[in-house]
């Protein structure tokens, strides 16, 4: 509606993604270079750091264009630079549209996960993350750097984790993990496949990011996933020999000097505040066999007890050295310092628990915002993990479910099924401040090229930024819908290689209090694009009644709808039956994986 009412003024749509929290054009434009501007480049901008300016916040900032002038006023120097992204989006061939923006970021903590332990990826490739992170406002880098895929960062007290376990012969993860033999090769082998980043590495990439305004937060898991690890350390594990067991045998001291010594070093290379130490998925088979463990296990109060002892002295050590512990959501079983961070990714659930007892929490549930799942039709896709994540589905996430309401909205899509408000946990009053923000996540157990990893991280990135920096209450999804549809080529022509979105259609039905008609409403990723119906149960043509707005029709009918091209080609045809009894919605249920796959978009 406001695109339209802007539209029909003769002023600019909102292009900005994130959308800002305050944004008003005043009509006409500033000249400049566009070519410039594009770049970030403003030889006339002037721009004030005013630690006392009204109404902003950190990395906030306030931006004033006129014909003649443009001010950017922030409190940081993190304000400016974001402000700089908004004028890049802004700048047009005509020049920049005269506005003034008033912006802040709804969350401090605005993060993107990439896993390069899976698959590795090159310097290069992380640095072409950043940069688009930077261009929509993100600010968190999880760096997933161990893993049972490989070790991939350079540790000089423990050089065969690097030299041992970085490199393996089989590229794809299903015949090398799941099918293999799951052996790593030394560094070196003829046609081994793998890598790692040397200290100098890390270090540009750090650097890179803090350019960008970027924290850089590493991962190196414990007390599992450890498989890597065995191979030129196999006392670190409870059989003393590789490829036994992937978790530390928690009973051996050496492990813990293992741990604060890698961590040490882990440290030195990343001035972050957070350091991240897995914690989760433990099997603890080998412990129930270990002598040593069960020696500890007596001592602590059990084996469930072991990984929370680990925990424990981890969190402590990194407190001692001035850091915060980060985990993921299982650490939530320690009696945690009110300092450690958990990040939920089994549902909402242990942010609600973590934010109800007083932790910061980072929301990122994975039935919602992973990228490694399908985000459309899975027979028209390549190969990811079984469920389903479109990009409205990312989108429509709370990250700060405090009501009834949004706590089940959220716990509908997790399940894939309606879920009544009541039938879950909520965040309390009060303790909303306590989510620190929203984490997108980028597994890459079947991603191995970095076409694919772009693929499946963009656009919806871009949900996950606009989630975690626009006010809850302006966002909307048919307006999001315009701009990433904007988006797309535009990252396309920076070189990345995103999904350009589906052709389907999704039917939602409302009965209406009658009993004998509903209200339909036909929805879809592409905008613009042409949506034709029919009611009768036969597929839609070229011919038949083009979408325009939500219609009324009787019960029983059957409604069938199909997206068409520019040749009247039409995509999958949806169809629904509407009946008396049922609303109709999409909760993005798990779909059948297919046994052969598409191949990547070009």
């Amino acid at each position: 509606m406001l695109a339209a009412l802007l539209a029909a003024c003769g002023r600019p749509e909102c292009v900005v993604t994130p959308l800002p929290e305050q944004i008003h054009y005043r009509g006409g434009y500033f000249a400049c270079d566009s070519t410039r501007a594009a770049r970030g480049e403003f030889p006339d901008l002037e721009c004030r750091i005013d630690p006392s300016a009204e109404g902003i916040r950190a990395e906030g900032y306030r931006l004033n264009v006129d014909r003649k002038h443009m001010l950017l006023t922030a409190v940081d120097s993190a304000g400016l630079f974001y402000g700089r992204q908004t004028l890049r989006q802004l700048a047009t061939s005509r020049g920049i549209p005269c506005v003034e923006v008033l912006d802040n970021p709804r969350f401090a903590y605005r993060g993107m996960h990439l896993d390069v332990s899976r698959h590795f990826f090159s310097k290069e490739q992380v640095l072409k993350i950043l940069d688009e992170m930077a261009r929509y406002k993100l600010n968190k880098f999880h760096f997933h750097l161990t893993d049972n895929g490989g070790w991939r960062v350079q540790i000089d007290k423990y050089p065969l984790l690097t030299r041992l376990g970085s490199h393996r012969m089989e590229i794809d993860w299903l015949k090398w993990w799941d099918f293999g033999d799951k052996h790593y090769v030394p560094e070196g082998t003829p046609g081994a496949y793998g890598g790692y980043f040397t200290k100098e590495d890390i270090r540009q990439i750090v650097a890179y990011a803090a350019e960008r305004h970027i924290e850089v937060i590493p991962e190196i898991e414990f007390p599992a996933h450890s498989d890597e690890v065995f191979v030129g350390y196999p006392e670190l594990c409870c059989t003393g020999k590789p490829y036994t067991t992937g978790e530390f045998c928690v009973g051996n001291p050496a492990t813990l000097r293992f741990a604060e010594d890698v961590l040490t070093e882990i440290m030195e290379l990343f001035p972050s505040k957070y350091i991240h130490i897995g914690g989760d998925e433990a099997r603890k088979v080998a412990w129930k066999s270990c002598p040593k463990c069960q020696r500890l296990a007596r001592e602590v109060g059990g084996l469930e007890e072991m990984q929370c002892y680990m925990i424990e002295h981890l969190e402590q050590f990194l407190a001692e050295h001035g850091r915060v512990m980060m985990g993921w959501d299982e650490i939530l079983k320690n009696n945690l310092r009110s300092t450690s961070v958990p990040i939920s990714y089994r549902g909402q659930r242990g942010g609600i628990e973590g934010a109800n007892r007083g932790l910061n929490v980072v929301m990122s549930p994975g039935e919602m915002i992973y990228f490694d799942w399908y985000q459309a039709d899975p027979y028209t896709q390549p190969r990811a993990m079984s469920g389903f994540s479109p990009i409205k589905k990312v989108y429509s996430f709370y990250p700060v479910p405090d009501t009834p309401e949004k706590a089940a909205a959220n716990e509908s899509m997790i399940k894939g099924e309606y879920v009544a408000p009541g039938d879950t946990e909520y965040i309390y009053n009060g303790a909303s401040k306590n989510v620190l923000g929203v984490q997108g996540c980028m597994w890459t157990e079947f991603v191995n090229t970095p076409e694919h990893l772009e693929y499946m991280m963009f656009p919806r990135m871009l949900a996950v930024a606009e989630i975690a920096w626009t006010p809850q209450g302006r966002r909307d999804w048919h307006d999001f819908r315009r701009r990433v549809n904007r988006e797309i080529p535009l990252l396309r022509s920076r070189g990345i290689n995103a999904f350009q979105l589906s052709n389907d259609v999704e039917i939602s039905v409302t009965r209406l209090p009658d009993g004998k008609r509903a209200l339909v409403t036909l929805d879809t990723e592409k905008y613009p694009v042409e949506v034709r119906y029919t009611l009768d149960g036969t597929d839609p043509t070229p011919t038949s009644p083009l979408y325009r707005k939500p219609f009324r029709t009787k019960v029983g009918t059957t409604i069938s709808a199909a997206c068409f091209d520019s040749k009247g080609t039409p995509g999958n045809i949806a169809r629904v039956d509407v009946d008396g009894m049922h609303d109709i919605r999409n909760y993005y249920p798990y779909l059948e994986t297919p046994e052969i796959h598409a191949s990547i978009e070009p």
